[in-house]
């Protein structure tokens, strides 16, 4: 169990989108979020909003669901963004050359209980639970302590 962990309630998409605009300005190579929650919890749109921030001309962010891995060269470096959802082993992960991408990337995972043993250990862990029509409760926990600056933005 993580040592650090923080919770926003997030009242609608605009405010899920601020929260990932605001963490994507402090991320660098080798800052891995693992997006955790249901289907339809806005993982996705969590995703999409932080690529979007870091890019330097407006582009279109699909979901890779059926790419399995989408990347972005952003004013922060290399950005992949992975569904893993419809993976089934490891080896799979080892072939889309994720497990290098944690090292040298801004990488955000969705369905992140796929990478099994080959999940990052200095990962920032948000997990996304719906609360109502279009409300969540993102909460992080981090083990690393990289993140505790990089979330200041979040503590209000």
């Amino acid at each position: 169990m993580s040592d650090h962990t923080l919770t926003l309630e997030l009242p609608d998409a605009d405010h899920t989108s601020q929260a990932a605009r605001s963490l994507g300005a402090a991320l660098a190579a080798g800052d891995t979020i693992l997006l955790t929650g249901d289907v339809g919890a806005g993982k996705t749109h969590f995703a999409r909003s932080l690529i979007q921030s870091l890019l330097t001309a407006p582009e279109d962010v699909p979901s890779p669901t059926f790419t399995l891995v989408q990347t972005y060269d952003t004013s922060a470096g290399p950005v992949w963004h992975a569904d893993l959802y419809r993976l089934t082993s490891t080896f799979e992960i080892e072939e889309l050359g994720l497990s290098d991408a944690f090292e040298d990337a801004i990488c955000l995972v969705e369905w992140p209980d796929r990478l099994g043993p080959l999940k990052p250990e200095n990962a920032l862990e948000i997990t996304l639970t719906t609360t109502g029509d279009d409300g969540r409760v993102l909460t992080a926990s981090w083990d690393a302590d990289k993140w505790g600056p990089k979330l200041k933005s979040w503590r209000k």
